[in-house]
């Protein structure tokens, strides 16, 4: 039987679309701590409260990467969500985080984030233990 807390009801449609999506800094910059972090993090809340999609869990691993298990709508493509992603967060750290130029020094040209990003469409099963183990990011440094 499905657990029906998992849907989300549209106007049209019934869905439960998930995605753990991971992406890191360029040249795998340790910069993702702190202030820059808590940047960061401000950024994804208001990007998916604008854009209409959930983030349920989100890490930040070894400092140089993000996961995020994220559940969107049928009509937000994965393409838009990492670009709005990447693109605003890198926007907005720049400018907000003065300490990024010494890991990013070029004023033209810059970017925050390498170009590319892994997406794993996740089912109802894998939901739990995708959540598990981007939770767990931080532990597995130790």
């Amino acid at each position: 039987m499905k657990d029906m807390n998992r849907l989300t009801y549209g106007r049209t449609s019934v869905y439960n679309l998930n995605y753990h999506l991971i992406w890191g800094t360029k040249y795998r910059n340790k910069v993702l701590k702190g202030h820059v972090e808590a940047v960061f993090r401000e950024q994804v809340r208001e990007i998916a409260n604008k854009y209409g999609f959930t983030v349920a869990h989100m890490e930040i691993g070894k400092d140089d990467h993000v996961h995020m298990l994220v559940s969107a709508p049928p009509k937000l493509s994965v393409t838009n969500i990492m670009r709005w992603l990447k693109g605003i967060t890198a926007y907005q750290m720049f400018r907000q985080c003065p300490e990024l130029q010494t890991s990013y020094w070029k004023k033209q040209g810059r970017h925050l984030w390498s170009p590319s990003y892994y997406v794993e469409s996740i089912g109802a099963v894998n939901e739990k233990a995708v959540a598990k183990y981007i939770d767990d990011q931080r532990e597995k440094e130790k």
